[in-house]
């Protein structure tokens, strides 16, 4: 696949099929993520890869975790701010609105809105979760470090067909985690990714998110050159 379509048609899959992935494809799709630059070439991540009934039962304890003490439960760092402005609220709003759209779930119906926010505990019944830890010992640059290969990762699993979705719900339940797999101490659990083949025939995974076009995120100096417009998409 090449790079371009890989990155076009990366998407946040919400629902998979029940088609395994063997190890050694997910082992390619890891050494490949792993060409990922990172400050002095430190690669500060740690990735735990679960299946089977490894993934059913930290996923049951999770589900339980989410249900009933969901208050008790906090991420070691915070990703969103503590008071949202624009634009970025109104992107966050509408990316959520269509979500439930596509499922036909109304705004108001707050128990379909949470049952489809528990299935992240489920990696969306994808038959490989992926959890991304972390140093806690080195600083911010080393999450930069750690976005890259997490890019890295999802369009390292587009060139094997497959697709992914990068989950921050996870970063909530590490203690559940630190239970069924070996998170070193010194290490922030991030996120989750789940990893497998998409069902096309979800409605979930025909949502498409707009982005801005290169000129509204995008200064451009020293140029002489006319302005052209940018490829259509593949």
């Amino acid at each position: 696949m090449h790079i371009d379509a890989a990155i076009r048609s990366r998407k946040s899959v919400r629902r998979f099929l029940p088609l395994s992935v063997p190890r050694h494809v997910i082992q390619h799709i890891l050494d490949l993520a792993a060409r990922a630059p990172s400050g002095s070439n430190v690669q500060p991540w740690h990735v735990h890869v679960v299946s089977g009934q490894a993934k059913q039962a930290l996923c049951a304890d999770l589900l339980v975790a989410a249900t009933t003490q969901a208050e008790q439960h906090n991420a070691e760092y915070q990703y969103y701010p503590d008071n949202w402005f624009e634009p970025y609220q109104g992107r966050r709003r509408a990316v959520g609105f269509d979500l439930y759209e596509t499922l036909g779930i109304e705004r108001d119906d707050t128990p379909a809105r949470h049952q489809q926010m528990l299935r992240n505990y489920q990696f969306f019944d994808a038959p490989v979760g992926l959890l991304i830890s972390l140093d806690r010992r080195l600083n911010t640059g080393s999450f930069m470090d750690l976005g890259m290969f997490i890019q890295n990762l999802m369009l390292a699993a587009r060139g094997q067909g497959l697709h992914t979705c990068a989950q921050a719900a996870f970063a909530g339940y590490h203690q559940v985690i630190r239970q069924h797999l070996p998170v070193a101490d010194n290490f922030i659990l991030v996120c989750g990714i789940a990893l497998g083949h998409e069902d096309r025939d979800a409605p979930e995974n025909s949502l498409e998110t707009p982005r801005e076009p290169v000129a509204g995120f995008a200064s451009f100096h020293g140029f002489d050159e006319p302005v052209h417009p940018a490829p259509a998409s593949a």
